[in-house]
């Protein structure tokens, strides 16, 4: 078994033969990684060690003493965080070695092609169709509200296969090149005057069955291993305290005194005091994961990420008054990571509005606690027996 003491040894190691301060950043990624100290828990031979998750922050502490360079997990969250356990739980040998490496240093992009206009919260009813061709299928149809799809050389798809079955029973998996001359990528401008987000039209795509994940027809089974991912990707990330949005506005709390009330202040200890609770929750549940997959709870770390986020951004524009109303830039661009506390309180303020719909509306995610977590009895539904060709649509 892996400990603390042989992962330094051997992080002391990757550091003498490769000096960050004389070693191009990539290639002290790759050694990184081959050197099973990229995520130390996944396999040897995949970037890990087979060690315990809880090692990891060993050899983050020591590469961050010497000033090794990172692969920028905010560029690549949903890689990391979303495609790249998938990848693990439900891909084959040749696909794991194939695209795990490249993930993790940051040469390949990754974006989700889940969302669809008329299938968003009822992620199941999805219409995106994959035809079987020989040994490839043909995939047609749209996907919307797609992060980094500008900037993205792969995608986690997934299709509707069978349409004569219920909808959960008629999906696949897929591997999708973003480069295939059938994808057409379009910006979508956001009420912040960027166009983080994307809208992606399939066009007569060829996917070659070898980049199925998972059984033909399994595609929901595999996608709640994505999105359990996802939402603790979203509500689970590790901070220090005052990390996130609360940051700012305590900042600004004790620097302007001249902006002060007793109504402002009592907001400001309650939020604070929340967003340190959810902090430490969040630190519980990754301890959790040591364990195993993500489940459900993940869920309820997303809905506090966005409840908190809405209103403490809020917080932050009233406590500015007037200045809290001023907006820096809004120059249309396509960033390619979103950064919350590099921009002005407007932007906060903006930005904080699509916490509530990404990565799972919060009224979907209240089910989910309700009927997962808690076992309370599930709504009534009339379409689970229905073939998803006769739904209403």
């Amino acid at each position: 078994m892996t400990d603390a003491a042989d992962l330094r040894r051997r992080t002391a190691e990757l550091l003498a033969a490769y000096p960050p301060a004389t070693t191009d950043r990539l290639d002290f990624l790759r050694a990184r990684f081959d050197a099973g100290l990229a995520w130390v828990h996944y396999p040897e031979g995949l970037g890990g060690l087979g060690a315990p998750r809880s090692l990891q922050v060993v050899v983050d502490a020591d590469l961050e003493a010497e000033g090794a360079p990172g692969n920028d997990p905010r560029r690549i969250g949903i890689g990391l965080g979303m495609a790249a356990p998938t990848i693990l739980a439900y891909g084959t040998e040749e696909q794991k070695r194939r695209y795990l490496r490249p993930l993790w240093t940051g040469e390949e992009v990754w974006c989700q092609l889940f969302s669809e206009p008329g299938a968003g919260s009822d992620l199941a009813a999805l219409g995106t169709r994959a035809v079987r061709e020989g040994d490839d299928w043909v995939v047609n149809g749209q996907k919307v509200w797609t992060s980094s799809a500008h900037i993205a050389r792969w995608a986690i798809l997934i299709a509707r296969t069978d349409p004569d079955v219920p909808k959960h029973r008629g999906i696949t998996y897929f591997i999708c090149d973003m480069t295939d001359p059938g994808i057409e990528v379009r910006p979508l401008r956001q009420v912040t005057g960027e166009a983080e987000f994307n809208e992606v039209f399939i066009t007569d795509v060829r996917i070659p069955d070898t980049r199925r994940l998972g059984a033909v027809g399994d595609g929901w089974k595999v996608a709640q291993t994505t999105l359990n991912n996802e939402r603790v990707a979203i509500g689970g990330m590790r901070l220090p305290r005052e990390g996130g949005m609360i940051g700012p506005v305590a900042k600004t709390w004790r620097e302007r005194p001249e902006l002060r009330t007793h109504d402002l202040h009592q907001r400001l200890l309650k939020l604070w005091v929340e967003a340190e609770a959810a902090r430490l929750t969040a630190e519980r549940l990754r301890q959790q994961l040591v364990a195993g997959q993500p489940g459900p709870e993940g869920a309820g770390m997303k809905l506090a990420f966005a409840r908190l986020n809405q209103e403490i951004s809020g917080l932050e524009v009233e406590l500015r008054g007037e200045e809290g109303l001023l907006y820096d830039d809004w120059t249309m661009r396509r960033p390619e990571l979103v950064d919350f506390v590099g921009r002005d309180a407007g932007y906060r303020y903006l930005r904080s509005k699509g916490n509530s719909i990404e990565g799972g509306t919060t009224e979907v995610l209240l089910n989910i606690v309700a009927e997962r977590v808690l076992g309370l009895p599930g709504e009534p539904r009339t379409d689970k027996d229905v073939a998803w060709k006769d739904l209403a649509r």
